[in-house]
């Protein structure tokens, strides 16, 4: 099969690997039919989260059981599913608390010996506990596919910052970081009945999604202007919840400074580059909590999915740019250089 491979920083390229196969009893190979580039992922793109020569990449894929093996019983050759961006056995403790990306036996796909999502089919360890079955009239509707794909990341990465944060009916939110999560975070919070959603974001194309799920408004400075834009949006207080959708120093900075006392930050941005810039001095003074880190997305799918599929929430205009499988590299690097919000994989 066909299968994006990483041979160094900018080097991403589509080749021939061996096919996807059953190892264990529970295992199910899943025939690829959409998949994505994630922003996480340009991480190992730019050379700054090292990956080795040879490995697979990406997370976010859904498709069609191709093979079962004989332990499972309630999937068959056939069935649509979603894939989470962890696999996990769904028996252990942290599975049944709901925290199933810190599962013993789970794992990320595209990590050493595992397949990637952005290839032409992908073994799935623990596939009854993991993959999430979908409606088979779904296959034929290709905007609803392609929300539905978002079940697999983005979208319920948006909500875990969203609880975490502490999103409720009448609240305000404001949500630091314009990209597909940022965005989904507004979408998150209106879905969970914020009252006033401020965005923080300098790209239209972006922030025009962001009023689109949701946003009552928008502050394109940074740093200190941007602290001081949203206190004057919300009569110098600051917001009940704030989403951090970035994980830089400036982006954690940002987010304490637009913080109510009392409230809470919900981040789920991948730390990068650089510290976190939290001072527990400032949060300790002002009550101000943080919750978030990786998000457990298979505990939230049976949840968000008859929102996608009743349309009530549609996270599929964050897929901006459509690439076949050989188009995986150039994908990246439209992203690489923001030339595309979130490139989707059509295989």
């Amino acid at each position: 099969m066909r299968a994006t491979v990483i041979n160094a920083p900018r080097d991403f390229r589509v080749e021939e690997v061996p096919d996807a196969a059953i190892k264990e009893s529970g295992d199910a190979v899943v025939r690829v039919v959409l998949a994505c580039i994630c922003g996480s992922d340009l991480w190992a793109y730019r050379g700054e989260s090292p990956r080795q020569p040879g490995q697979r990449i990406g997370h976010e894929f859904l498709g069609v059981v191709e093979e079962t093996g004989s332990e499972v019983a309630g999937l068959k050759a056939g069935d649509l599913v979603v894939a989470p961006f962890v696999w996990s056995d769904g028996t252990c403790e942290h599975c049944a608390e709901g925290l199933t990306t810190s599962c013993p036996a789970g794992g990320f796909w595209g990590s050493v010996g595992s397949d990637g999502g952005q290839g032409e089919a992908v073994r799935v360890p623990y596939a009854e506990a993991t993959l999430v079955k979908l409606p088979a009239a779904a296959a034929s509707d290709e905007r609803l596919l392609t929300a539905l794909l978002s079940l697999s990341d983005v979208l319920g990465t948006g909500h875990h910052a969203a609880v975490g944060a502490g999103v409720k009916p009448g609240s305000t939110v404001a949500v630091v970081g314009d990209g597909a999560v940022g965005l989904c975070g507004v979408l998150a919070a209106r879905r969970l009945g914020a009252e006033q959603i401020i965005a923080l974001g300098r790209h239209t194309a972006r922030t025009d999604i962001a009023r689109k799920f949701g946003a009552t408004d928008i502050v394109a400075e940074r740093g200190d202007a941007a602290v001081e834009a949203v206190r004057e949006l919300t009569g110098g207080q600051g917001a009940h919840a704030v989403i951090e959708a970035v994980g830089t120093e400036q982006s954690m900075r940002t987010a304490v400074g637009i913080a109510r006392d009392g409230g809470a930050i919900g981040y789920v941005g991948v730390p990068h580059g650089s510290g976190t810039g939290l001072d527990l001095g400032i949060m300790f003074n002002r009550n101000i909590a943080l919750r978030g880190g990786v998000a457990p997305v298979r505990t939230y799918i049976p949840e968000l999915l008859p929102d996608v599929l009743d349309g009530t929430i549609d996270p599929s205009p964050v897929f901006d740019l459509t690439v076949g499988l050989e188009g995986v590299p150039g994908g990246y690097a439209a992203m690489d250089d923001r030339t595309a919000l979130k490139t989707l994989v059509k295989l």
